[in-house]
């Protein structure tokens, strides 16, 4: 399985519309790939929330549009990192996952909201419903940069037959070490694939810690990006999640 994950800066000086139509011909340049991964709100950007009511879009607005069209293109099952929703008078964080004939296979509204009394926390509206999306070489379960830090939602993707788990993030800079130690740890408690993609650059006076990352389901990093602008093009072999959760049936020992 050949998965992309397209780590974009977002730096918030040039317009949404070129950022995006930027995203899109790095997407097209993974043709072939099975899954492409972008980050969160690389368009708007995960820091900028004073410019949310300004910027956020209905999924059928220009952004997703042309997310569609480029996964099309591409032939890919593309994870589109995630946009500033707008439905009616909310806001959401939300994850659009694309199949390879620009149809909409599913959406993902971040669960936990970052930001405590500001931000999403003050901004957006928390979404209600975990999402696995099966159909492919590894059964996939979403999540969105701060839904990392808590565990429950992982081993409920778990249960609910996720191999791999998909994450789009904007996480900072200073937290960085805290980003790949969590990704690890979700890898390993689960026995399952993390593909995680991160943003990098600096927007809205806060840098962002890159670190994009592959890790198999014995917690090995299989890739991992630095700090730049890059797209991390790697193969993992689906069969390992079986493989390692027969030699180590941890999963089979809880008690619940």
């Amino acid at each position: 399985m050949r998965v992309c994950l397209v780590q974009l800066e977002v730096t918030l000086r040039e317009p949404i519309a070129e950022r995006v139509a930027q995203a899109c011909e790095l997407i097209r340049g993974c043709a072939g790939a099975d899954l492409v991964v972008l980050p969160e709100l690389w368009a708007q950007g995960a820091w900028a929330y004073k410019e949310w009511e300004q910027t956020a879009e209905p999924l059928d607005g220009p952004t997703v549009t042309a997310l569609s069209q480029a996964a099309k293109d591409a032939g890919v099952l593309l994870h589109g990192g995630s946009v500033v929703e707008r439905d009616g008078d909310r806001l959401f964080n939300t994850s659009v996952l694309i199949g390879t004939q620009g149809e909409p296979r599913a959406i993902y509204r971040k669960i936990h909201r970052f930001g405590f009394a500001e931000g999403e926390a003050a901004l957006m509206t928390a979404g209600d419903a975990f999402l696995t999306l099966t159909g492919g070489p590894l059964s996939m379960g979403i999540a969105t940069c701060y839904d990392l830090r808590f565990p429950e939602l992982f081993r409920k993707l778990t249960d609910a037959g996720a191999q791999m788990f998909v994450i789009a993030s904007s996480w900072p800079a200073k937290r960085r070490e805290h980003w790949r130690l969590l990704n690890r740890a979700r890898a390993v408690e689960n026995l399952a694939y993390v593909v995680a993609a991160d943003a990098c650059g600096e927007h809205a006076g806060v840098m962002q810690a890159g670190h994009s990352v592959v890790i198999d389901p014995w917690g090995e990093v299989v890739a991992e990006a630095g700090t730049e602008p890059t797209v991390l093009d790697v193969v993992i072999d689906p069969a390992r999640v079986e493989q390692v959760r027969a030699d180590f049936p941890a999963l089979r020992d809880r008690r619940l």
